[in-house]
């Protein structure tokens, strides 16, 4: 029980008592044998005291009453000692399951009441599965003393069947009675929603698995369908209903989307095994078909919202919570704006304005095609990016002539969205970063070998089929010539050179 401030718990303060179980006579020696040498036997007193307040052939709430009865039942002083040992010996029994402590603040009194909610204890097979529970009780008895309790409590499985086939020859709730479905009571509805609505919302702590339970599956599942008998045998698997609920979890499924994915072919195998590719990949259909569903849906409420917005506005001027742009932000004015607006201008609707306009500025020459559209108000409304960072990425795929392709963009909003860009300052610092990677690639390509003959084979088709290139010697200027009297001695040296071959 967490407790900071005394004062906020004390006898004077108002308590009941929920349980929805009665103890039977191994409950009791579970308590006995397993759970007292855990708390102690002062911890288990209280477990007992909170149970009586309610009779034993009855389940439900307890009278409300002052705490004062049950310190002098557990003859705990009235003051700071009694409140902080009561305090630790229930905190014992909320830490093995045993007890959930709530407090509800009341209205009519203006004051605190207490809420004890007690849990009937484990059955022996769920105790000695549950590891640190097992640990604990060896760490106060010891090994020896907790291999007799478990030999005393839980009887083994007779060795010639440990290894036999198993049939289950159980027959099914619709298979042997039929419900009357033509006549509808409501009163009977009614009552049986007060009842599960006055019912505590959590139910005991310790599960299998957590998700839809085996009876909501199988009363909404068909009772003609072939998988019939594997769903049943879920009953048994709590493996195969925990595959279950992590793909209902994983993909958001409803009950219905369950039954309806567990009805399908293939998705349980010859030994009725589910087959989770399978399952998985049918989950994941559902999955992208409610999303693109959703995604309309909150597009087409967005476009109702603002045209009423503009009908009741009327016409009212332009809101005065306008943004500054920092200096070290501005962006650079591009060429189509040239003329119609300065640095600042410019910077100014980049922040303030929707993206509709500066659309409607650089597509001037016509209309903004209805797929861009469509793709920016996906960005805006299901991906929650805002105005003035939608403006930058405007900004920097008209600048840089990137494509304005979905892909493009989607993917440029992927990674806006994955370094959490939420701001028009981090937006511009974003593609400066953006823009510095592209050049330094960029020159890291003109550089190296592959990229210079990339770039000439781009040119040489840029330019159509040309000629091969031919070198031409040309006389070099500027050379000396030789007299008669020079080119006669040359010709003699090579008329002996020719003498001597």
């Amino acid at each position: 029980m967490r407790i900071t401030n005394l004062l906020h718990f004390s006898e004077y303060h108002r308590f009941y008592v929920v349980r929805d179980f009665a103890l039977s006579s191994l409950d009791y020696k579970m308590l006995t044998a397993v759970y007292q040498p855990m708390v102690g036997a002062y911890a288990l007193s209280i477990y007992h005291t909170l149970f009586q307040q309610l009779p034993a052939d009855k389940t439900g709430c307890s009278e409300v009453e002052q705490q004062r009865k049950l310190f002098l039942a557990l003859e705990l002083e009235a003051g700071e000692r009694g409140r902080k040992l009561f305090i630790e010996q229930t905190s014992r029994l909320e830490a093995v399951g045993l007890l959930k402590t709530s407090r509800r603040f009341a209205a009519a009194s203006e004051d605190y009441v207490y809420e004890y909610t007690l849990y009937a204890p484990h059955t022996p097979a769920e105790f000695f599965r549950n590891q640190h529970l097992t640990l604990l009780l060896r760490d106060k008895v010891g090994k020896y003393a907790v291999f007799a309790l478990r030999d005393e409590l839980v009887r083994p499985e007779p060795d010639e069947l440990k290894n036999a086939n198993t049939e289950n020859l159980s027959v099914p709730f619709y298979e042997l009675f039929r419900l009357n479905t033509q006549v509808v009571d409501y009163e009977l509805e009614q009552a049986f929603f007060e009842s599960a609505a006055s019912e505590p919302a959590e139910g005991k702590p310790e599960v299998t698995y957590k998700g839809y339970q085996y009876a909501d599956i199988i009363m909404h599942f068909p009772r003609e369908s072939i998988n019939r008998e594997y769903v049943e045998r879920l009953k048994y698997e709590t493996e195969q209903m925990a595959t279950i609920n992590f793909v209902a979890k994983k993909y958001n499924l409803h009950l219905t989307d369950v039954c309806r994915l567990l009805d399908e072919d293939g998705v349980f195998d010859e030994e009725g095994r589910v087959v989770l590719e399978l399952l998985q990949h049918k989950a994941n259909q559902i999955f992208r078909a409610d999303k693109k569903r959703s995604d309309d849906r909150t597009r087409l409420l967005a476009k109702l919202t603002d045209r009423q917005g503009e009908l009741n506005r009327g016409s009212e001027g332009p809101e005065s919570g306008d943004n500054i742009v920092e200096m070290e932000y501005y962006l650079d004015v591009p060429d189509i704006f040239q003329g119609e607006c300065n640095q600042h201008q410019y910077n100014y609707i980049l922040r303030n304005e929707p993206y509709t306009f500066l659309l409607e500025k650089i597509f001037s020459k016509g209309s903004v095609p209805d797929g861009l559209l469509d793709t920016l108000a996906k960005v805006d409304l299901n991906y929650g990016l805002r105005e003035e960072v939608i403006n930058v990425l405007i900004h920097y795929i008209y600048v840089n002539k990137r494509s304005w392709s979905r892909a493009s963009i989607e993917f440029s909003v992927t990674d806006m969205l994955g370094k959490q860009v939420n701001s028009f300052e981090q937006a511009v610092q974003y593609i400066r970063e953006q823009m510095k990677y592209t050049d330094k690639k960029a020159s890291r390509d003109a550089q190296s070998p592959r990229g210079r003959g990339a770039a000439a084979a781009r040119g040489s088709r840029a330019g159509g089929r040309q000629k091969p290139v031919i070198p031409i010697v040309k006389d070099a200027p500027n050379v000396k010539r030789l007299t008669e009297a020079e080119r006669e001695t040359l010709r003699r040296k090579a008329q002996q050179l020719d003498g001597q071959r």
